[in-house]
């Protein structure tokens, strides 16, 4: 295991619960956590863009990711605001482990380390986190079929993807390796929410204004 590995290991084994506590308490710290993250992401994405026009839509976009955020943990529930952070997560580690192992064709020239195998992996992780965790919980806040719920699923999965490639075709305009290195193993905090910010707004607008 390489030193890489092992920051991200302990990092995550540190944030992971931290992050956890504040979505499930709510509320006001909540509000103080998003806004610590937002405030964080805004810095990385000013620094990584050039261009004022984009520095611009970036910050306004940001805001709308943590807004919806907020939103959705406070009107539609924590349990729904878990399964979409789940799916994103296990998006995330399945790219990791299947590029990893399979490796194979790449997938973009904006991130040379996404493979076919990656987007593979991502899906698969996501679906069967997916239906595990709405098993374990034995709640139906989707009323859903589940050939829905899987189409669901994957779509959040690939929107996560997406996400994930478009802040990788800004790190490359910038010829910067991470968005930054307050998290040891893992960059910059955009790095790691890469894909949740980009699904978070269109879930808010399929909720809440759709």
């Amino acid at each position: 295991m390489n030193n890489e590995l092992k920051k991200r290991i302990i990092s995550s084994l540190v944030l992971v619960p931290i992050t956890f506590f504040f979505i499930i308490k709510g509320s006001h710290l909540f509000i103080i956590f998003l806004t610590a993250m937002c405030l964080v992401s805004i810095n990385e994405w000013l620094k990584m863009c050039k261009k004022n026009l984009i520095k611009i839509l970036g910050v306004l976009f940001l805001f709308l990711s943590f807004y919806s955020a907020f939103s959705i943990r406070e009107y539609s529930g924590l349990y729904f605001f878990l399964f979409i952070i789940l799916l994103c997560v296990f998006t995330d580690i399945g790219g990791y482990v299947f590029g990893k192992l399979f490796k194979g064709p790449k997938l973009s020239k904006l991130s040379p380390k996404k493979t076919y195998s990656g987007v593979l992996g991502g899906l698969s992780f996501a679906l069967i986190a997916g239906f595990l965790y709405l098993k374990f919980i034995e709640i139906t806040f989707l009323k859903l079929d589940n050939f829905l719920l899987l189409f669901v699923i994957l779509i959040i999965s690939l929107i996560s993807q997406i996400g994930d490639l478009i802040i990788s075709y800004f790190k490359r305009k910038a010829d910067i390796k991470d968005t930054g290195n307050i998290l040891p193993g893992h960059g910059g905090l955009l790095d790691r929410i890469d894909g949740i910010i980009f699904v978070l707004p269109i879930v808010y607008i399929k909720i809440f204004i759709l």
